[in-house]
């Protein structure tokens, strides 16, 4: 059961904020039957994602913010105050 458990927390966009670049990564796996090199730029976006979202998580903690991960709907707000996704 905790396999499925933490499968549906990694598909909710309130813990992760970084489903689409993850998406990205795996269609293009499926697309170039698993050809890592021809999908290194949706890895290194992911990769980019999930760095800055846990500084931003580090600096919640530090700031005493709850929850330390912002929800969907706040980290829309924070890529729209920036202009865009940072990544």
């Amino acid at each position: 059961m905790a396999g499925r458990s933490s499968a549906r927390k990694v598909r909710n966009e309130d813990s992760n904020p970084c489903i689409e670049e993850s998406d990205g990564s795996q269609r293009c796996m499926d697309a170039y039957s698993y050809e890592k090199s021809r999908c290194s730029a949706y890895f290194t976006r992911y990769k980019n994602c999930r760095k800055y979202w846990h500084a931003v998580m580090l600096q919640r903690r530090r700031d005493g913010v709850k929850p330390d991960m912002p929800n969907a709907e706040e980290r829309d707000q924070i890529l729209s105050a920036l202009g865009g996704k940072p990544y």
